[in-house]
Formats: C-alpha cells, sequence, structure tokens
C-alpha cells in the first residue's frame, strides 16, 4: 500500500513537472513569435519610402519589387486599378528588392528620381521600357537614361544623387528589411503586415478584401 501510495505521488509530481514545462515553452514561443511580429512590423515601411494614397489609408500595401522584374511590371497597373476601385482606403508604398543583376544601378536612378519629387513618373517610364533596358535577367543602366527625358528630371542633379551615401544606405536598409521579412522573389507583398499566403494577384486581393471588410 506504501508502495502505490509513493507511486502515484511520483506520478502527479512528474505530471506536474510535465505540465509546467509544456506551458513555459508556450509560453516562450508565443513571446518570442510576439517580438518577431514586432520585428517584421518595423520592417515594412521607413520613412524615406515612396508611397502613393492617403496617409491615414485603412488598409496598406507594402510591395518589394524590383524594376527588372517582368512580374512587378505586369502587376504595378493591376495594384493601381485596384486602388482606384476603392479610392481613399489603400495607402500603397514601394520598398527596392533588387534582385536582378545590374538593378540596383536602376533602383538607385529611381531613389534619385525620388528626390527631385518624380518618382512614380520615372517608375512608369521605366517599367513601360523594360523590355529594351533588361533582358536575361540582367538590367542595363545605360539603356534607361533616355526613357527619363521629357519628365522634368535634372539629369545632371540626377547622377550626382546616385553616388550619395545615404541614398546607398537607403537601399541596403530596403534589402536588410526584405531579408528579415523573408522576402525572395518580387514582387512581394504585404497588407496591413499579413503577407500572401502564396503568390497571385488574387491572393493580393483576397487580403486587401479581407482588410477592407473590417471597416465595417
Amino acid at each position: 500500500m506504501q508502495k502505490k501510495t509513493i507511486y502515484v505521488a511520483s506520478l502527479v509530481v512528474l505530471l506536474a513537472i510535465v505540465s509546467m514545462c509544456g506551458w513555459w515553452y508556450f509560453s516562450s514561443s508565443t513571446t518570442r513569435g510576439q517580438e518577431n511580429a514586432a520585428v517584421d512590423r518595423s520592417a515594412l515601411v521607413r520613412p524615406y519610402s515612396p508611397s502613393e494614397g492617403r496617409a491615414d489609408a485603412p488598409v496598406v500595401i507594402v510591395e518589394f519589387f524590383d524594376p527588372a522584374c517582368d512580374t512587378c511590371r505586369s502587376f504595378y497597373p493591376m495594384v493601381k486599378q485596384l486602388m482606384a476601385q476603392n479610392p481613399d482606403r489603400i495607402r500603397l508604398v514601394m520598398r527596392y528588392a533588387p534582385f536582378h543583376k545590374g538593378s540596383d544601378k536602376v533602383v538607385a536612378v529611381l531613389e534619385a528620381t525620388r528626390r527631385q519629387g518624380k518618382f512614380w513618373q520615372s517608375l512608369e517610364a521605366l517599367f513601360a521600357s523594360q523590355e529594351d533596358w533588361a533582358s536575361n535577367h540582367s538590367a542595363k543602366v545605360e539603356l534607361t537614361w533616355k526613357y527619363l527625358n521629357g519628365i522634368g528630371l535634372n539629369l545632371e542633379q540626377l547622377a550626382f544623387d546616385m553616388t550619395a551615401p545615404d541614398l546607398q544606405q537607403a537601399v541596403a536598409q530596403d534589402l536588410s528589411d526584405a531579408n528579415t521579412l523573408g522576402v525572395s522573389q518580387t514582387p512581394e507583398y504585404f497588407v496591413n503586415g499579413r503577407p500572401l499566403p502564396s503568390f497571385g494577384f488574387p491572393q493580393l486581393q483576397q487580403l486587401v478584401a479581407e482588410e477592407l471588410a473590417k471597416l465595417h
């Protein structure tokens, strides 16, 4: 009888220890997950990031893009149409992810045009001419200049700004944030901090619809 009592008591203690270990692991995992989520969210937008749409729009789409990426070019007008269908409710934030060979120099061009207030016009001009200056997953920045004429840019200032240390730091920060967020290909989207469950424009539309539905 005494042995049975000792056995039962030992079993109760063992179960209590297992339960406490389980609670500690779950609690620690949850805390780590919350910390990671906070870090990820802080990496979504930087003060210098080009954006379009109302600053207080309830839905924010963050796009990591490569100007030499043909899928980025194809999706861009569809994203703009999605914004047009929901006026004042969507803000688009663009982040640089120059994964293609040579596209880091094209990104430097775009960031320099942003400093002249011509980012969106320049982006659309480069997307429209992408087949000429980007081929075989490689970008040739010297071929982009002729497509930037006529949109009011100071090209001499542009060439100077491309080499500015803070510009290079901004691009490096975007790449660092892309790595933090697990971005490995472009375009990659986050809607109010939520990544796409799988790649595709319908998936982006669905995430946006879900966030818009929360407003009602």
